[in-house]
Protein backbone atom coordinates (compact mmCIF):
# COMPACT_ATOMS: atom_id res chain seq x y z
CA UNK A 1 0.00 0.00 0.00
CA UNK A 2 1.34 3.37 -1.28
CA UNK A 3 1.97 5.92 1.61
CA UNK A 4 -0.31 8.79 0.93
CA UNK A 5 2.19 11.06 1.97
CA UNK A 6 4.71 12.30 -1.40
CA UNK A 7 7.54 14.42 -1.61
CA UNK A 8 7.08 16.45 -4.84
CA UNK A 9 10.67 16.61 -5.35
CA UNK A 10 13.45 14.62 -3.35
CA UNK A 11 15.58 17.92 -3.41
CA UNK A 12 12.97 19.95 -1.63
CA UNK A 13 13.44 17.93 1.59
CA UNK A 14 14.71 19.66 4.29
CA UNK A 15 18.59 19.20 5.51
CA UNK A 16 19.07 18.31 8.81
CA UNK A 17 18.33 20.89 11.02
CA UNK A 18 15.88 22.53 8.65
CA UNK A 19 11.64 22.46 9.37
CA UNK A 20 9.07 21.11 7.07
CA UNK A 21 6.87 24.20 5.80
CA UNK A 22 3.39 23.84 4.89
CA UNK A 23 4.58 25.26 1.80
CA UNK A 24 6.68 22.45 0.65
CA UNK A 25 4.29 19.76 1.46
CA UNK A 26 1.50 19.09 -0.52
CA UNK A 27 -1.41 16.19 -0.14
CA UNK A 28 -2.60 14.68 -2.91
CA UNK A 29 -6.00 13.11 -3.47
CA UNK A 30 -6.25 9.77 -4.11
CA UNK A 31 -6.70 10.20 -7.63
CA UNK A 32 -3.68 11.19 -8.18
CA UNK A 33 -4.27 14.79 -9.29
CA UNK A 34 -2.25 18.14 -8.10
CA UNK A 35 -4.12 20.39 -5.65
CA UNK A 36 -6.21 23.16 -7.06
CA UNK A 37 -4.74 25.95 -4.12
CA UNK A 38 -1.85 26.42 -3.13
CA UNK A 39 -0.85 28.78 -0.27
CA UNK A 40 1.71 31.35 -1.20
CA UNK A 41 3.57 33.47 1.51
CA UNK A 42 3.54 37.49 1.22
CA UNK A 43 7.24 38.58 0.48
CA UNK A 44 8.11 42.35 1.31
CA UNK A 45 9.67 44.50 -1.12
CA UNK A 46 9.99 48.09 -1.06
CA UNK A 47 9.14 48.18 -5.17
CA UNK A 48 5.57 46.78 -3.68
CA UNK A 49 5.40 49.80 -1.46
CA UNK A 50 6.11 52.49 -4.00
CA UNK A 51 3.98 50.63 -6.35
CA UNK A 52 1.24 50.70 -3.83
CA UNK A 53 1.61 54.58 -2.23
CA UNK A 54 2.26 55.27 -6.53
CA UNK A 55 -1.23 53.76 -7.16
CA UNK A 56 -2.61 55.92 -4.07
CA UNK A 57 -1.23 59.13 -4.79
CA UNK A 58 -2.63 58.32 -8.03
CA UNK A 59 -5.96 57.89 -7.18
CA UNK A 60 -5.98 60.79 -4.75
CA UNK A 61 -4.73 63.29 -7.84
CA UNK A 62 -7.33 61.99 -9.98
CA UNK A 63 -10.34 62.80 -7.19
CA UNK A 64 -9.01 65.82 -6.66
CA UNK A 65 -8.81 66.87 -10.20
CA UNK A 66 -11.86 65.47 -10.22
CA UNK A 67 -13.52 67.76 -7.81
CA UNK A 68 -12.12 71.03 -8.75
CA UNK A 69 -13.11 70.45 -12.38
CA UNK A 70 -16.70 69.91 -10.83
CA UNK A 71 -16.39 73.43 -8.67
CA UNK A 72 -14.37 74.99 -10.54
CA UNK A 73 -17.26 75.69 -12.98
CA UNK A 74 -19.30 77.45 -10.98
CA UNK A 75 -16.86 79.33 -8.26
CA UNK A 76 -16.60 83.01 -9.01
CA UNK A 77 -13.43 84.81 -10.46
CA UNK A 78 -11.32 84.31 -7.92
CA UNK A 79 -9.41 88.08 -9.23
CA UNK A 80 -12.73 89.88 -8.46
CA UNK A 81 -12.07 89.83 -4.82
CA UNK A 82 -10.05 92.63 -5.40
CA UNK A 83 -12.68 94.91 -6.60
CA UNK A 84 -13.73 97.25 -3.96
CA UNK A 85 -17.16 96.13 -1.85
CA UNK A 86 -19.76 98.61 -0.67
CA UNK A 87 -18.40 101.41 0.58
CA UNK A 88 -19.63 104.63 2.67
CA UNK A 89 -20.12 108.42 0.72
CA UNK A 90 -18.22 110.43 3.41
CA UNK A 91 -19.69 113.97 3.51
CA UNK A 92 -16.45 116.26 4.60
CA UNK A 93 -16.29 120.15 5.58
CA UNK A 94 -13.63 122.28 3.49
CA UNK A 95 -11.17 121.29 5.90
CA UNK A 96 -11.20 117.62 5.42
CA UNK A 97 -12.87 117.00 8.76
CA UNK A 98 -15.92 114.21 8.44
CA UNK A 99 -19.29 115.69 8.83
CA UNK A 100 -21.18 112.55 8.04
CA UNK A 101 -21.51 109.00 6.23
CA UNK A 102 -24.15 107.79 3.99
CA UNK A 103 -24.03 103.79 3.92
CA UNK A 104 -27.14 101.50 3.40
CA UNK A 105 -26.42 98.97 6.07
CA UNK A 106 -22.67 98.60 5.45
CA UNK A 107 -20.48 101.90 6.52
CA UNK A 108 -17.24 101.16 4.83
CA UNK A 109 -13.87 103.06 3.44
CA UNK A 110 -11.98 101.51 1.70
CA UNK A 111 -7.80 102.24 2.70
CA UNK A 112 -4.77 101.13 1.21
CA UNK A 113 -2.42 98.92 3.47
CA UNK A 114 -0.43 101.71 4.18
CA UNK A 115 -3.23 103.29 5.76
CA UNK A 116 -3.73 100.43 8.45
CA UNK A 117 -1.36 100.74 11.86
CA UNK A 118 0.89 97.52 11.42
CA UNK A 119 -0.69 96.90 15.12
CA UNK A 120 -3.83 96.41 13.68
CA UNK A 121 -1.83 93.56 11.17
CA UNK A 122 -0.24 92.19 13.26
CA UNK A 123 -3.12 91.58 15.90
CA UNK A 124 -5.45 90.23 13.63
CA UNK A 125 -2.70 87.73 12.00
CA UNK A 126 -1.30 86.46 16.10
CA UNK A 127 -5.62 86.41 16.51
CA UNK A 128 -6.70 84.69 13.53
CA UNK A 129 -4.32 82.76 11.67
CA UNK A 130 -0.58 82.62 12.92
CA UNK A 131 0.45 80.85 9.87
CA UNK A 132 -0.95 83.53 7.57
CA UNK A 133 2.48 84.70 5.90
CA UNK A 134 3.40 80.70 5.67
CA UNK A 135 0.67 78.74 4.69
CA UNK A 136 -1.12 78.50 0.75
CA UNK A 137 -4.24 79.56 1.88
CA UNK A 138 -5.10 77.33 3.89
CA UNK A 139 -3.88 74.69 7.01
CA UNK A 140 -4.13 71.70 6.96
CA UNK A 141 -3.44 70.96 10.81
CA UNK A 142 -6.21 73.19 11.38
CA UNK A 143 -8.58 71.64 8.78
CA UNK A 144 -8.07 68.26 10.20
CA UNK A 145 -8.36 69.65 13.93
CA UNK A 146 -12.07 71.12 12.87
CA UNK A 147 -12.86 67.98 11.51
CA UNK A 148 -12.07 66.18 14.23
CA UNK A 149 -14.05 68.31 16.40
CA UNK A 150 -16.96 68.46 14.20
CA UNK A 151 -16.94 65.04 14.27
CA UNK A 152 -16.72 64.42 18.31
CA UNK A 153 -18.44 67.30 19.21
CA UNK A 154 -15.72 68.23 21.26
CA UNK A 155 -15.21 72.03 19.89
CA UNK A 156 -11.88 72.03 21.88
CA UNK A 157 -9.66 72.68 18.79
CA UNK A 158 -11.57 76.58 17.50
CA UNK A 159 -12.03 77.00 13.74
CA UNK A 160 -10.00 75.57 10.89
CA UNK A 161 -10.00 78.85 8.42
CA UNK A 162 -7.50 80.93 7.64
CA UNK A 163 -7.45 84.37 6.85
CA UNK A 164 -7.52 84.04 3.34
CA UNK A 165 -10.66 81.05 3.61
CA UNK A 166 -12.58 84.05 5.75
CA UNK A 167 -11.67 86.75 3.29
CA UNK A 168 -12.58 84.31 0.03
CA UNK A 169 -15.61 83.53 2.56
CA UNK A 170 -16.98 86.68 3.12
CA UNK A 171 -15.88 88.80 0.11
CA UNK A 172 -16.05 85.93 -2.94
CA UNK A 173 -19.04 82.94 -1.95
CA UNK A 174 -21.05 85.64 1.20
CA UNK A 175 -22.21 82.43 2.59
CA UNK A 176 -21.71 81.40 6.11
CA UNK A 177 -23.57 77.52 5.94
CA UNK A 178 -21.25 75.17 7.27
CA UNK A 179 -21.74 72.29 4.79
CA UNK A 180 -19.00 70.67 3.25
CA UNK A 181 -19.70 72.16 -0.37
CA UNK A 182 -19.34 75.04 0.87
CA UNK A 183 -15.86 74.50 2.21
CA UNK A 184 -14.72 72.48 -0.76
CA UNK A 185 -15.33 76.04 -2.50
CA UNK A 186 -14.04 78.14 -0.03
CA UNK A 187 -10.74 75.93 -0.12
CA UNK A 188 -10.25 76.12 -4.16
CA UNK A 189 -10.81 80.01 -4.28
CA UNK A 190 -8.33 80.50 -1.30
CA UNK A 191 -5.70 78.25 -3.18
CA UNK A 192 -6.19 80.60 -6.41
CA UNK A 193 -6.21 83.71 -4.21
CA UNK A 194 -2.99 82.66 -2.14
CA UNK A 195 -1.39 82.03 -5.63
CA UNK A 196 -2.89 85.20 -6.81
CA UNK A 197 -1.95 88.27 -4.63
CA UNK A 198 0.48 88.88 -2.22
CA UNK A 199 0.12 88.89 1.46
CA UNK A 200 -0.16 91.93 1.98
CA UNK A 201 -3.18 92.42 -0.27
CA UNK A 202 -4.89 89.87 0.86
CA UNK A 203 -4.31 91.07 4.70
CA UNK A 204 -5.89 94.39 3.79
CA UNK A 205 -8.53 93.21 1.56
CA UNK A 206 -9.56 90.86 4.70
CA UNK A 207 -9.18 94.30 6.59
CA UNK A 208 -11.14 96.18 4.80
CA UNK A 209 -14.23 93.51 4.41
CA UNK A 210 -14.63 92.28 7.65
CA UNK A 211 -17.62 93.59 10.00
CA UNK A 212 -16.71 95.69 13.14
CA UNK A 213 -20.16 96.23 14.99
CA UNK A 214 -23.22 98.21 14.27
CA UNK A 215 -22.93 99.48 10.80
CA UNK A 216 -19.01 99.65 10.83
CA UNK A 217 -17.52 97.55 8.13
CA UNK A 218 -13.50 97.55 7.50
CA UNK A 219 -10.83 99.08 9.97
CA UNK A 220 -10.82 102.52 8.93
CA UNK A 221 -15.00 102.86 9.72
CA UNK A 222 -14.63 100.90 12.70
CA UNK A 223 -11.73 103.31 13.82
CA UNK A 224 -13.66 106.09 12.60
CA UNK A 225 -16.66 105.37 15.05
CA UNK A 226 -15.07 103.98 18.07
CA UNK A 227 -11.87 106.49 18.67
CA UNK A 228 -12.52 109.54 15.53
CA UNK A 229 -9.54 108.81 13.93
CA UNK A 230 -8.09 107.25 11.02
CA UNK A 231 -7.08 103.33 10.66
CA UNK A 232 -3.27 104.24 10.06
CA UNK A 233 -3.62 106.27 13.27
CA UNK A 234 -4.42 103.47 16.00
CA UNK A 235 -2.22 102.94 18.92
CA UNK A 236 -1.25 99.10 20.30
CA UNK A 237 -4.20 99.16 22.71
CA UNK A 238 -6.87 100.83 20.45
CA UNK A 239 -5.73 97.88 17.71
CA UNK A 240 -5.46 95.19 20.06
CA UNK A 241 -9.69 96.35 21.04
CA UNK A 242 -10.32 96.30 17.26
CA UNK A 243 -9.25 93.36 16.45
CA UNK A 244 -11.52 91.48 19.13
CA UNK A 245 -14.38 92.92 17.50
CA UNK A 246 -14.88 90.71 14.41
CA UNK A 247 -15.52 87.30 16.29
CA UNK A 248 -18.38 88.34 17.53
CA UNK A 249 -19.75 92.12 16.35
CA UNK A 250 -23.19 92.34 18.23
CA UNK A 251 -20.92 91.12 21.43
CA UNK A 252 -18.26 92.66 21.79
CA UNK A 253 -18.85 96.20 20.73
CA UNK A 254 -17.31 98.90 22.65
CA UNK A 255 -20.84 100.27 23.05
CA UNK A 256 -22.84 96.93 23.97
CA UNK A 257 -23.06 94.95 27.94
CA UNK A 258 -20.14 93.21 27.60
CA UNK A 259 -17.07 95.60 27.87
CA UNK A 260 -15.61 93.01 31.02
CA UNK A 261 -15.39 90.13 27.93
CA UNK A 262 -14.09 93.09 25.40
CA UNK A 263 -11.09 93.62 27.50
CA UNK A 264 -10.77 90.22 28.66
CA UNK A 265 -10.44 89.35 24.79
CA UNK A 266 -8.06 92.38 24.15
CA UNK A 267 -5.52 91.17 26.90
CA UNK A 268 -5.87 88.16 25.21
CA UNK A 269 -4.83 89.12 21.96
CA UNK A 270 -1.91 91.59 23.39
CA UNK A 271 -0.66 88.19 24.76
CA UNK A 272 -0.81 86.17 21.48
CA UNK A 273 0.88 89.45 19.70
CA UNK A 274 3.85 88.62 22.63
CA UNK A 275 3.84 85.00 21.99
CA UNK A 276 4.15 84.65 18.15
CA UNK A 277 6.76 87.60 18.70
CA UNK A 278 4.77 91.03 17.23
CA UNK A 279 5.65 92.73 20.58
CA UNK A 280 7.11 92.04 23.86
CA UNK A 281 5.59 91.23 27.11
CA UNK A 282 6.56 94.04 27.90
CA UNK A 283 4.86 96.24 25.19
CA UNK A 284 1.61 93.83 25.90
CA UNK A 285 1.44 94.24 29.66
CA UNK A 286 2.02 98.31 28.96
CA UNK A 287 -0.43 98.24 26.24
CA UNK A 288 -3.00 96.33 28.73
CA UNK A 289 -3.02 99.21 31.22
CA UNK A 290 -3.41 102.24 28.27
CA UNK A 291 -6.98 103.19 26.90
CA UNK A 292 -9.00 101.82 25.81
CA UNK A 293 -8.87 99.68 29.08
CA UNK A 294 -11.58 98.70 31.54
CA UNK A 295 -10.31 101.35 33.93
CA UNK A 296 -10.38 103.88 31.24
CA UNK A 297 -12.50 102.88 27.81
CA UNK A 298 -12.48 105.82 26.59
CA UNK A 299 -14.37 105.34 23.25
CA UNK A 300 -16.09 107.98 21.10
CA UNK A 301 -18.92 109.45 22.33
CA UNK A 302 -21.87 108.89 20.20
CA UNK A 303 -23.30 112.46 19.35
CA UNK A 304 -25.67 114.38 17.52
CA UNK A 305 -25.02 115.39 13.77
CA UNK A 306 -22.82 118.66 12.88
CA UNK A 307 -24.36 120.78 10.57
CA UNK A 308 -27.27 118.04 9.79
CA UNK A 309 -29.62 120.80 7.69
CA UNK A 310 -26.40 121.31 5.42
CA UNK A 311 -25.43 118.03 5.25
CA UNK A 312 -28.83 116.58 4.27
CA UNK A 313 -29.23 119.73 1.53
CA UNK A 314 -25.89 118.82 0.40
CA UNK A 315 -27.28 114.94 0.20
CA UNK A 316 -29.93 115.89 -2.08
CA UNK A 317 -27.62 118.27 -4.15
CA UNK A 318 -26.25 115.18 -4.53
CA UNK A 319 -28.41 112.85 -5.75
CA UNK A 320 -29.35 115.82 -8.41
CA UNK A 321 -26.11 115.86 -9.53
CA UNK A 322 -24.87 111.69 -10.31
CA UNK A 323 -28.07 110.64 -12.05
CA UNK A 324 -31.07 112.00 -13.20
CA UNK A 325 -32.45 108.66 -11.65
CA UNK A 326 -33.34 109.69 -7.80
CA UNK A 327 -33.21 105.36 -7.18
CA UNK A 328 -30.22 105.15 -9.08
CA UNK A 329 -28.46 108.51 -7.50
CA UNK A 330 -29.09 107.26 -3.93
CA UNK A 331 -27.73 103.74 -4.71
CA UNK A 332 -24.63 105.45 -5.87
CA UNK A 333 -24.14 107.02 -2.86
CA UNK A 334 -24.78 104.03 -0.68
CA UNK A 335 -22.44 101.97 -2.53
CA UNK A 336 -19.86 103.43 -4.38
CA UNK A 337 -17.82 105.03 -1.66
CA UNK A 338 -17.07 109.04 -2.40
CA UNK A 339 -15.72 111.67 -0.93
CA UNK A 340 -17.34 114.49 -0.42
CA UNK A 341 -15.78 118.07 0.06
CA UNK A 342 -18.18 120.57 1.39
CA UNK A 343 -17.76 124.06 1.57
CA UNK A 344 -18.64 124.19 5.04
CA UNK A 345 -16.70 126.27 7.21
CA UNK A 346 -16.76 124.67 10.98
CA UNK A 347 -16.08 127.78 12.78
CA UNK A 348 -18.55 129.94 10.63
CA UNK A 349 -21.09 127.08 11.36
CA UNK A 350 -20.36 127.32 15.27
CA UNK A 351 -21.14 131.09 15.11
CA UNK A 352 -24.68 131.00 13.04
CA UNK A 353 -25.49 128.07 15.66
CA UNK A 354 -24.67 130.31 18.52
CA UNK A 355 -26.46 133.57 16.38
CA UNK A 356 -29.94 131.29 16.26
CA UNK A 357 -29.61 129.75 19.61
CA UNK A 358 -28.93 132.83 21.17
CA UNK A 359 -30.79 135.41 19.51
CA UNK A 360 -33.79 133.79 17.40
CA UNK A 361 -36.07 132.72 20.55
CA UNK A 362 -37.10 136.43 21.58
CA UNK A 363 -37.34 137.20 18.04
CA UNK A 364 -39.56 133.94 17.08
CA UNK A 365 -41.86 135.39 20.16
CA UNK A 366 -41.82 139.19 19.23
CA UNK A 367 -43.14 138.31 15.67
CA UNK A 368 -45.25 135.88 16.58
CA UNK A 369 -43.03 133.01 14.42
CA UNK A 370 -42.29 129.26 14.50
CA UNK A 371 -38.68 129.16 13.85
CA UNK A 372 -35.80 130.85 12.27
CA UNK A 373 -32.76 129.75 10.10
CA UNK A 374 -29.21 131.29 8.83
CA UNK A 375 -27.46 130.76 5.74
CA UNK A 376 -23.95 131.99 5.30
CA UNK A 377 -22.44 132.61 1.98
CA UNK A 378 -18.99 134.13 0.41
CA UNK A 379 -19.96 136.42 -2.20
CA UNK A 380 -16.85 135.98 -4.18
CA UNK A 381 -17.57 132.29 -4.30
CA UNK A 382 -21.16 131.21 -3.76
CA UNK A 383 -19.78 129.18 -0.90
CA UNK A 384 -21.84 127.96 1.88
CA UNK A 385 -19.80 128.63 4.61
CA UNK A 386 -22.95 127.89 7.07
CA UNK A 387 -26.18 126.57 7.48
CA UNK A 388 -28.70 126.39 9.96
CA UNK A 389 -32.08 125.20 8.86
CA UNK A 390 -33.91 125.54 12.69
CA UNK A 391 -32.90 126.37 16.26
CA UNK A 392 -32.83 123.01 17.36
CA UNK A 393 -32.18 119.95 14.95
CA UNK A 394 -33.88 117.64 17.95
CA UNK A 395 -36.79 119.68 18.29
CA UNK A 396 -39.73 116.56 17.74
CA UNK A 397 -42.35 119.11 15.72
CA UNK A 398 -40.10 120.98 13.61
CA UNK A 399 -37.08 121.23 14.05
CA UNK A 400 -35.72 118.49 11.38
CA UNK A 401 -37.19 120.88 9.02
CA UNK A 402 -34.46 122.52 6.89
CA UNK A 403 -36.13 125.86 6.99
CA UNK A 404 -32.94 127.50 5.09
CA UNK A 405 -34.19 125.37 1.85
CA UNK A 406 -37.78 125.69 2.16
CA UNK A 407 -40.17 127.46 0.10
CA UNK A 408 -40.84 130.76 2.18
CA UNK A 409 -42.54 134.25 1.44
CA UNK A 410 -39.24 136.71 1.81
CA UNK A 411 -41.25 139.64 1.98
CA UNK A 412 -39.80 143.06 1.46
CA UNK A 413 -36.28 141.24 0.84
CA UNK A 414 -37.65 140.98 -2.59
CA UNK A 415 -37.66 144.39 -3.05
CA UNK A 416 -33.53 144.92 -4.30
CA UNK A 417 -34.25 142.57 -6.80
CA UNK A 418 -37.32 144.74 -8.47
CA UNK A 419 -34.87 147.69 -7.98
CA UNK A 420 -31.48 146.20 -9.70
CA UNK A 421 -34.14 145.35 -12.51
CA UNK A 422 -35.48 149.25 -12.46
CA UNK A 423 -31.92 150.14 -12.95
CA UNK A 424 -30.69 147.88 -15.73
CA UNK A 425 -31.14 148.72 -19.10
CA UNK A 426 -32.99 149.40 -21.55
CA UNK A 427 -34.91 151.01 -18.54
CA UNK A 428 -33.29 154.91 -17.73
CA UNK A 429 -34.33 155.14 -13.79
CA UNK A 430 -31.54 155.30 -11.58
CA UNK A 431 -31.36 155.65 -7.78
CA UNK A 432 -31.93 159.10 -7.95
CA UNK A 433 -35.45 158.76 -9.93
CA UNK A 434 -38.26 160.30 -8.13
CA UNK A 435 -41.20 157.73 -7.15
CA UNK A 436 -44.51 159.38 -5.44
CA UNK A 437 -45.38 157.91 -2.21
CA UNK A 438 -48.89 158.81 -2.46
CA UNK A 439 -52.26 156.59 -1.96
CA UNK A 440 -52.37 154.52 -4.93
CA UNK A 441 -55.57 152.08 -6.23
CA UNK A 442 -53.23 149.76 -8.56
CA UNK A 443 -56.64 148.19 -9.87
CA UNK A 444 -58.97 145.62 -8.40
CA UNK A 445 -58.92 146.96 -5.11
CA UNK A 446 -55.24 146.64 -4.55
CA UNK A 447 -54.17 149.40 -2.52
CA UNK A 448 -50.88 148.79 -0.91
CA UNK A 449 -50.05 151.01 2.62
CA UNK A 450 -46.06 151.91 4.36
CA UNK A 451 -45.38 150.07 7.61
CA UNK A 452 -46.30 153.03 9.20
CA UNK A 453 -49.15 153.95 6.82
CA UNK A 454 -48.02 157.58 6.17
CA UNK A 455 -47.55 159.23 2.54
CA UNK A 456 -43.89 161.13 2.10
CA UNK A 457 -44.96 162.32 -1.59
CA UNK A 458 -42.17 162.75 -3.65
CA UNK A 459 -39.06 160.42 -2.89
CA UNK A 460 -36.29 159.08 -4.49
CA UNK A 461 -35.75 155.77 -5.10
CA UNK A 462 -32.79 155.56 -2.90
CA UNK A 463 -34.97 157.05 -0.18
CA UNK A 464 -37.68 154.39 -1.01
CA UNK A 465 -35.20 151.64 -0.83
CA UNK A 466 -33.55 152.80 2.17
CA UNK A 467 -37.22 152.60 4.26
CA UNK A 468 -38.66 150.06 2.63
CA UNK A 469 -41.45 152.13 1.18
CA UNK A 470 -44.57 149.26 -0.03
CA UNK A 471 -46.07 151.69 -2.25
CA UNK A 472 -43.19 153.07 -4.65
CA UNK A 473 -41.78 149.84 -4.23
CA UNK A 474 -45.24 148.52 -6.22
CA UNK A 475 -44.79 151.28 -8.41
CA UNK A 476 -41.13 150.29 -9.51
CA UNK A 477 -42.05 146.67 -10.12
CA UNK A 478 -44.68 147.86 -12.61
CA UNK A 479 -42.93 150.19 -14.59
CA UNK A 480 -39.78 147.29 -14.16
CA UNK A 481 -42.02 144.39 -15.47
CA UNK A 482 -43.21 141.63 -13.30
CA UNK A 483 -41.54 139.10 -15.88
CA UNK A 484 -38.28 141.35 -16.33
CA UNK A 485 -38.06 140.81 -12.23
CA UNK A 486 -38.52 137.28 -12.11
CA UNK A 487 -35.73 137.04 -15.01
CA UNK A 488 -33.30 139.14 -12.96
CA UNK A 489 -34.42 137.01 -10.19
CA UNK A 490 -33.21 134.12 -11.90
CA UNK A 491 -30.14 135.27 -13.00
CA UNK A 492 -29.54 135.53 -9.05
CA UNK A 493 -29.70 132.22 -8.80
CA UNK A 494 -33.36 131.69 -7.66
CA UNK A 495 -34.94 128.79 -9.45
CA UNK A 496 -38.83 128.50 -7.19
CA UNK A 497 -40.26 131.81 -9.05
CA UNK A 498 -42.07 129.35 -11.84
CA UNK A 499 -45.51 130.47 -12.43
CA UNK A 500 -46.64 133.22 -15.19
CA UNK A 501 -46.57 136.68 -14.13
CA UNK A 502 -50.08 136.87 -13.57
CA UNK A 503 -49.86 134.66 -10.87
CA UNK A 504 -47.99 136.54 -8.85
CA UNK A 505 -49.44 140.43 -9.73
CA UNK A 506 -47.87 143.68 -8.40
CA UNK A 507 -47.71 141.98 -4.63
CA UNK A 508 -44.18 140.09 -6.01
CA UNK A 509 -42.45 143.31 -4.74
CA UNK A 510 -43.89 142.58 -1.17
CA UNK A 511 -42.75 139.13 -1.19
CA UNK A 512 -45.75 137.11 -2.43
CA UNK A 513 -43.45 134.89 -4.15
CA UNK A 514 -42.00 131.85 -2.82
CA UNK A 515 -38.14 131.99 -2.94
CA UNK A 516 -35.86 129.30 -0.28
CA UNK A 517 -33.40 131.53 2.46
CA UNK A 518 -30.19 129.98 0.72
CA UNK A 519 -30.90 130.79 -2.92
CA UNK A 520 -32.03 134.57 -1.62
CA UNK A 521 -28.33 134.61 0.75
CA UNK A 522 -26.88 133.63 -3.00
CA UNK A 523 -28.57 136.90 -4.28
CA UNK A 524 -27.86 139.14 -2.18
CA UNK A 525 -24.29 137.81 -2.67
CA UNK A 526 -24.41 139.33 -5.74
CA UNK A 527 -24.75 142.75 -3.97
CA UNK A 528 -21.43 142.30 -1.86
CA UNK A 529 -20.04 141.48 -5.04
CA UNK A 530 -20.16 144.48 -7.43
CA UNK A 531 -23.15 142.73 -9.35
CA UNK A 532 -21.27 139.51 -10.39
CA UNK A 533 -23.53 136.77 -9.54
CA UNK A 534 -21.77 133.34 -8.22
CA UNK A 535 -24.14 130.51 -8.09
CA UNK A 536 -24.78 128.66 -4.87
CA UNK A 537 -21.39 126.39 -4.42
CA UNK A 538 -22.31 124.16 -0.91
CA UNK A 539 -19.51 121.28 -2.51
CA UNK A 540 -16.56 121.50 -3.61
CA UNK A 541 -15.30 118.56 -5.06
CA UNK A 542 -16.75 114.81 -5.10
CA UNK A 543 -13.89 111.93 -5.52
CA UNK A 544 -14.27 107.77 -5.32
CA UNK A 545 -12.86 106.21 -2.56
CA UNK A 546 -10.19 103.74 -2.83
Amino acid sequence: MKNPLHLRKKSSLPKSGQSIHSSSLHTRPATGKRPIFRRRRFVFTWKKLWVTLLVLIGIFVLSATAVFAFYIRELPNPRTISQPPIQSTQILDRHGHELYTIHSDQNRTIVSGDQISKYSKEATVATEDATFYTNPGFDLRGILRALYDHLTHRGLGGGGSTITQQYVKNALLRDNSQTIDRKLKELILSIEVDQIYSKDEILTGYLNEIPYGSTAYGIEAASETYYGKHAKDLTLSEAAILAAIPQAPTYYSPYGNHLDALFNRKNYILDRMAAVGFITQAQANQAKTEAPSAANPNFKTQTDLIAPHFVFYVREKLIETLSNDPQQAELMLDQNGYKVTTSLDPNVQEMAQGVVSKLAPNIIKRNHATNAALTAVDPKTGEVLAMVGSIDYNNSKSGNTNFADAELQPGSSFKPIVYATLFSPPNTFAPSSITYDLPTDFGGGYKPLDFDRQFRGPVTNRSALAGSLNIPAVKNLYLAGIDASIATARNLGITTLNQPANHYGLSLVLGSGSVTPVEMADAYAAFANGGVHNPLRPILTIEQNG
